[in-house]
């Protein structure tokens, strides 16, 4: 860790603590001046930019400065709630003021309240999440504009960009209740991402490719960002439709987080105790194909869904949620684990870091173990229903024979149930995913329909 990175912590955490004690605890006295018997309170605050380039022009420098404040007050088990972007008194006064009006005319829920106030985060451990990125608007059009030359450069048939973009942005986020618990951490995000067009024989085909970390040293080479945005875009030319079919798939890895985020919906506490999901009293039962183990990590270091707690204050762990495809629990909020005579997972916001724990295969591995079917790149719509658990969804991608990508295809669906796709799962990539939350590996499944001509 060098100096300035160590002295811009030192400065954030302060900022920290000093917005959490101001801004966070001061609404629990006013709002237990006004009856309330609890209460909570969150707040974010952040600044960044994203400047775009469109075909070696600028199209947009946007400025971001985001400040807000939520209450939520209880009276008794009557909850109320009010935000505000203004930390003045005046409006602290009024917004907790605005929950407290709000809670008294509310039906009681004995679900409602606190998290149990044992289960709070005892420390906050350093995640390293906070990496300023040091950059002006200019360096990051300079930037964005070489990124997209170096894709232009790469085939003639790229004819146009749907814009490439440089975004960087710091925050932090602070959470406060009359249990007495208060932490916060500061955090940052950063992404280069080109999107193109290329033509050829009056056919039209757009992708592109993107990096996004935590730390701008982390962000790949404009270099690698713009030939890769290059070759998937121009590799799409030429895609055909398909007959009806039922085939070996392979979703890759960019599209494969979609699966599972399916999966996180129907075990989720909302979903539960409303009786929506597809996967109601699976506890225990086997939901995946033997070989998965699904984990939850909250606690990597720089890691897109790191956080030491969740939003009800409560302290986040590293747990297996499928181990040998058994569904070993749910994804559970305080107040939804009180609806089912349950406890917490600290899981109040959702899941931290879901990861699919990887197999040895690469990408082309497991093509060719495929020998036949589907690769799909692409996917359109939001196919699923969370009470049957019934998936289909426009997809493109490429058709595989004898191991080999043999040509591009396009409008076609793939469709399935969920239940039966998770237990179909052959194997799960080694070219995992970091960009986001839910982090897998290419995902090879052994039969589903593609419908077409």
């Amino acid at each position: 860790m060098t100096d300035r990175k160590g002295t811009n912590r030192r400065q954030f955490n302060q900022v920290v603590a000093a917005t959490v004690t101001l801004s966070a605890l001061s609404p629990f006295g006013i709002a237990r001046a006004q009856g309330a018997s609890a209460a909570e309170a969150d707040i974010g605050t952040g600044t960044g930019f994203t400047a775009t380039v469109r075909w070696g022009e600028v199209e947009k420098i946007e400025h971001e400065r985001d400040k807000g404040l939520s209450v939520t007050v209880y009276m008794g088990q009557r909850k109320g709630s009010a935000s505000s972007s203004d930390f003045s008194d005046k409006a602290l006064q009024e917004t907790v003021g605005a929950a407290c009006n709000i809670a008294r005319y509310t039906s009681d829920d004995h679900c409602a309240g606190l998290a149990d106030a044992a289960l709070m985060a005892k420390e906050i451990p350093d995640l390293d999440l906070y990496h300023p990125w040091d950059i002006t608007p200019e360096r990051a059009i300079e930037i964005a504009i070489e990124c997209e030359n170096i894709a232009r450069a790469c085939d003639p048939r790229i004819h146009n960009s749907d814009g490439t973009m440089v975004s960087t942005y710091a925050g932090l986020h602070a959470y406060g209740n009359t249990h007495g618990f208060a932490g916060g951490w500061p955090w940052s995000s950063h992404t280069i991402d080109c999107t193109l067009l290329a033509e050829q024989a009056g056919g039209m085909q757009r992708d592109g490719w993107y990096s996004k970390c935590r730390d701008s040293r982390d962000l790949e080479d404009i270099r690698h960002i713009g030939a890769e945005a290059a070759r998937r875009t121009v590799q799409r030319l030429g895609a055909k439709k398909l007959s009806t079919r039922k085939v070996p798939v392979i979703f890759e890895a960019p599209v494969a987080s979609g699966l599972f985020t399916a999966f996180i919906t129907a075990i989720s506490g909302g979903s539960l105790y409303r009786r929506a999901s597809f996967l109601l009293d699976k506890l225990g039962e086997q939901i995946f194909a033997k070989q998965i183990r699904i984990h939850e990590q909250p606690h990597r270091k720089k890691a897109l869904g790191s956080a030491p707690f969740d939003n009800d204050g409560v302290a986040t762990r590293p747990r297996d949620i499928v181990r040998d495809g058994i569904l070993q629990g749910y994804v559970l909020s305080s107040y939804s684990a009180r609806k089912l005579s349950m406890q917490t997972t600290g899981n109040a916001g959702g899941v931290h870091n879901l990861i699919i724990a990887p197999g040895e295969k690469s990408l082309a591995d497991l093509i060719k173990d495929m020998h036949t079917g589907l690769l799909i790149t692409d996917l359109i719509g939001f196919g699923v229903n969370q009470v049957t658990g019934d998936y289909s969804r426009g997809a493109s991608g490429f058709w595989i024979e004898n191991g080999e990508v043999q040509s591009p295809v396009e409008e076609i669906t793939v469709a399935g149930n969920l239940k039966d796709i998770y237990q179909r799962i052959v194997a799960v990539g080694n070219d995992v995913d970091p960009r986001g939350n839910i982090l897998t590996g290419s995902i090879l499944i052994d039969s589903m329909t593609v419908a077409g001509e």
